[in-house]
């Protein structure tokens, strides 16, 4: 208005405090600093679940993790400074709980023979040398050793044999394995032909019968 001065007064995020967790932007930070001035314990709690609500929204991501709610509601008491005092489903962290280190995860040390048909590959032979000898471990066996040859064609297509498949399967099972006489494995042209049909693109129809079926 005419005659007035207006004090306009820039405020850049460097002269803002610190986002306890970025992700979720100020104004989240900004509802959980009012839901902290709220006396009224009743209303405290609609503004914390109002606010949960919002972060949920604003990290869709965390849906995907076990028991993702009660996430969110670990992360609002981190960003209230564990200060707030609400109803939830969820018992109330403490500060210590975070401070302590993740848990070691144990990789595994068994060292493969064959690195290109993997652990569970290996581990559905051990189960094959279980089985009582019968018709069922002969199937089982068939369909292990057609399962390692198409292991194999994924890391060399030029040269692969039965035999070299079934020497392996032997090797593997310390002797135990073995197919049925006669029995032979799937073909490798056959092979890599299935492999194709599953990999190979959708055909798309061309924009200009869309745009004749269109009209």
């Amino acid at each position: 208005m005419q005659g007035q001065e207006i004090d306009l007064k820039l405020e850049y995020n460097s002269q803002r405090p610190d986002l306890v967790i970025p992700e979720y932007g100020r104004n989240v930070h900004r509802m959980i600093e009012y839901c902290l001035t709220v006396e009224d314990r009743e209303e405290r709690n609609k503004v914390a679940n109002a606010t949960i609500s919002v972060m949920g929204q604003l990290c869709p991501y965390l849906r995907d993790i076990e028991d993702f709610k009660h996430k969110l509601w670990d992360h609002l008491h981190i960003m209230s400074d564990f200060k707030l005092d609400v109803d939830s489903d969820y018992e109330k962290p403490t500060p210590e709980k975070f401070l302590e280190p993740p848990h070691r995860i144990e990789y595994p040390d068994k060292s493969f023979r064959y690195g290109h048909y993997g652990k569970y590959l290996e581990k559905m032979i051990t189960k094959v040398a279980d089985y009582e000898p019968g018709e069922d471990r002969d199937q089982f066996a068939l369909v292990v050793a057609n399962l390692m040859k198409k292991h194999y064609l994924t890391w060399n297509r030029d040269t692969v044999d039965d035999e070299t498949i079934l020497k392996q399967l032997t090797a593997l099972s310390n002797g135990k394995v073995t197919l049925k006489e006669g029995e032979t494995l799937t073909p490798t042209s056959e092979l890599i032909s299935r492999s194709r049909v599953l990999t190979a693109p959708k055909p798309q129809k061309s924009s200009k019968n869309y745009k004749r079926k269109k009209r």
